[in-house]
């Protein structure tokens, strides 16, 4: 595990934005697993604008999003939703190329990951639980995409995206955890206060169920990036 350690939230967004378009440009043809938070957003903004400014196209790119509500959701609150109005539409991305987990593909989503040559770098965030995509805590590390009851505490940290907690559903489809661990590449974004327990157990605990981001110490090409003020407070 790299740990790459920035002064400030917006140099994490250059750098991971350059990486990926670097990917693209040598593999016009890559596949992009892509996470939805408040996390990722300037690294689209910053890849959205690198690609117009480089003229690197993403006609022939193929994305996997880690995981989608189940459920009664507001169009507007799905994930597909958000990543067409935060990333997709500003980019000449062929939007059948972008794929995401629901129950018809339950089954079929891993599946799909592999005939398309598999994820060549996959983005993620992480829980203050510990959870990555929506695998909570105890989520079997050889878990493939699977449905989730949601964990209170990952709805309660998401209700800032809904008028009230209530309108946050209670349950998701997730890539597993043997599913993003099958992606050549992973970049863990570790950003704010909220994630300094998260950031700690993940630099001091061996991998343990309990906490499922711990799984990601035994990925062979794996870079968590954060910040000097967080990898502080966290350092064990």
């Amino acid at each position: 595990m790299e740990i790459i350690i920035k002064n400030q939230t917006k140099d994490i967004a250059i750098e991971v934005a350059k990486h990926i378009i670097e990917i693209v440009e040598q593999n016009p043809k890559s596949v992009l697993g892509l996470a939805t938070g408040s996390t990722p957003l300037d690294i689209y903004r910053n890849i959205s604008k690198l690609a117009s400014v480089l003229k690197v196209s993403f006609a022939n790119v193929t994305t996997f999003n880690l995981d989608e509500y189940l459920g009664p959701v507001a169009v507007e609150q799905s994930y597909r939703y958000f990543m067409h109005e935060n990333f997709f539409k500003f980019l000449d991305v062929d939007l059948i190329n972008t794929k995401f987990p629901n129950e018809e593909l339950l089954e079929k989503y891993d599946d799909e990951i592999d005939k398309a040559g598999g994820i060549d770098i996959q983005l993620l965030g992480i829980g203050s639980n510990g959870h990555i995509a929506f695998n909570e805590p105890f989520t079997p590390f050889d878990s493939k995409t699977h449905i989730v009851k949601l964990d209170d505490k990952t709805r309660n940290d998401n209700a800032r995206f809904f008028s009230n907690i209530d309108e946050v559903p209670t349950h998701a489809i997730t890539m597993g955890i043997s599913t993003i661990m099958k992606a050549k590449e992973i970049i863990l974004v570790i950003l704010g206060d909220s994630k300094v327990s998260a950031l700690k157990q993940l630099l001091c605990l061996e991998p343990d169920e309990s906490f499922p981001a711990s799984v990601l110490s035994k990925h062979p090409n794996i870079k968590v990036y954060t910040t000097m003020d967080l990898f502080k407070k966290a350092f064990c």
